[in-house]
């Protein structure tokens, strides 16, 4: 073999061992990360299984750990989940459609909505709670604490995901369909509403429950708003004051010492719960994008 054919072989020997050595790190780094979610899910399951039963969903929060529940908590996520959705699918849809279907990208006002829309995905919670608080509960707006508030700022929070879903989904949709749509007579619009959004629907789908996932179990947007953290009544409107699961999980777990062994088993049942919703959110995502793959 000649020394070029030997230095051939050496860097693919080279290059085929680096390459195990990267799989291999990166075997065990899922590994210990699904270890480590292990360790969590047994210790919760042990600590919270005992007092999840349908007294402590019905029940509101009390003074006394035995007698205290989620129920307000509860019904406070589910407001602010149905805000945040009827926010975010509607305005997220129609960014998606506009910057995927009529945006020029040429024009630069299209590519600073673009920029802005990929940055503020990365943005922290915490900065959209100080947002919210500004506009929302005070500011121009001057909503107060309540239901509409929360919900807005947690939509806020997951928009940007709507947004790159929903065009990712639209991207996706073959461009055949839209041609053959157009060369048949019917506008632009007419295309974009009875085949591409169609077409579309699971990948949107999920990006929306997704979204909601997220934002069910963000903590610091909500305390900045001004959830509260104590609440024995559920929210009878927009204008309500309001807790959430994470708010009231919380407060449980940040009791002073000489109660925190009490209300340990109420906090690891609401995150049994939170899990319980989220896996429920989670598996309608995966249905609807099931179902209408198969339509389409």
């Amino acid at each position: 073999m000649s020394a070029h054919g030997e230095a051939i072989g050496k860097g693919s020997g080279s290059r085929r061992t680096k390459d195990q050595s990267f799989r291999v790190a990166l075997l065990v780094a899922v590994g210990i990360s699904i270890l480590l979610l292990g360790v969590l899910l047994v210790d919760v399951v042990a600590d919270g299984s005992g007092r999840l039963s349908w007294d402590f969903i019905t029940s509101f929060s009390s003074i006394s750990a035995d007698q205290s529940g989620i129920q307000a908590a509860l019904w406070g996520t589910i407001w602010l989940m149905a805000v945040c959705a009827i926010f975010i699918v509607p305005v997220g849809v129609a960014t998606a459609i506009y910057l995927e279907e009529y945006a020029d990208e040429t024009k630069w006002y299209n590519r600073a909505i673009e920029v802005n829309i990929q940055n503020l995905a990365a943005v922290p919670s915490i900065v959209y709670g100080i947002l919210g608080l500004a506009f929302l509960v005070r500011g121009f707006f001057d909503l107060g604490a309540v239901v509409l508030a929360g919900g807005l700022t947690l939509g806020l929070l997951v928009l940007p995901v709507v947004i790159i879903a929903g065009r990712e989904a639209i991207r996706a949709v073959p461009p055949s369909i839209r041609e053959g749509s157009l060369a048949l007579g019917a506008t632009q619009w007419q295309t974009i509403w009875k085949q591409v959004l169609p077409a579309s629907i699971p990948g949107i789908a999920t990006g929306v429950i997704l979204a909601l996932s997220r934002a069910i179990g963000e903590t610091a947007p909500l305390i900045v708003v001004g959830a509260a953290t104590f609440i024995a009544f559920n929210p009878e409107g927009l204008d309500s004051r309001f807790t959430a699961m994470p708010i009231q999980i919380f407060d449980w777990i940040s009791r002073p010492s000489n109660d925190v062994n009490n209300y340990r088993p109420l906090a690891a049942a609401g995150i049994l719960l939170l899990m319980i919703l989220l896996i429920a959110m989670n598996s309608v995502a995966i249905w609807l994008r099931n179902r209408y793959e198969q339509k389409w």
